[in-house]
């Protein structure tokens, strides 16, 4: 009698085990993927998903509130992801690092000290709205195709559609690595690292204005 105890103990547990494994490989499909084009999200609003939803759903025992709570979550990041795309930074004739939204005009708010926060390269341009398209898009698949969410919004989706799932992430991904290749941006928004091509140009313009006064 308890052989088969034990037995029945072992093989629930082992049921667990797996039933969790898959849950955790079907999360970090979505991570896969998307591959490097989670990096064009906005760090911020990336890590503050991953922190607050394990703690909004219950770790996926969803009741009604955490059902709201999360929905809630998913819908400010994803308006973050969206502006966010908008956003530029510039630097000012006091030295430091100032941001603003991307306007027809030119960068807003903009210094008062006439930088070169109005020329054209920082106009709001069709490539703009495509990678705030791009980027909602994401991360609705990061934050729907999370395991939490799934066990909290439609916990039988992960059993009966587990090839949409680990399918869906690299045809997103390769669609959009194939649009931002399209519709490149150079802009450092609020969130976004630092890219190389900024540097490179205030890099040039240093060493023009030195080559000025010499």
């Amino acid at each position: 009698m308890g052989k088969k105890i034990s037995s029945q103990s072992s093989t629930t547990n082992s049921q667990q085990q797996s039933s969790s494994s898959s849950s955790s490989s079907s999360s970090s499909s979505a991570y896969t993927g998307l591959g490097n084009i989670i990096k064009l999200l906005p760090t911020g609003t990336v890590f503050l998903f991953q922190f607050l939803n394990p703690l909004l759903t219950n770790n996926g025992e969803c009741h009604t509130y955490n059902k709201y709570l999360s929905a809630i979550l998913i819908a400010v990041c994803g308006i973050s992801c969206f502006v966010a795309s908008f956003t530029d930074s510039y630097k000012g004739t006091d030295g430091s690092t100032h941001y603003g939204f991307a306007t027809a005009k030119g960068i807003w708010p903009s210094s008062s000290s006439g930088s070169s926060a109005s020329s054209s390269g920082y106009k709001l341009r069709f490539s703009d709205f495509v990678h705030a398209f791009l980027s909602v898009i994401i991360f609705a698949v990061l934050a729907l195709l999370d395991t939490n969410t799934v066990k909290c919004f439609y916990p039988s989706f992960e059993n009966t559609e587990k090839t949409l799932i680990m399918v869906l992430p690299t045809v997103i991904g390769s669609i959009s690595s194939t649009l931002f290749t399209l519709f490149p941006s150079t802009r450092n928004g609020v969130g976004y690292p630092s890219s190389g091509t900024s540097t490179t140009s205030e890099t040039s313009t240093t060493s023009e204005s030195n080559a000025e006064k010499v």
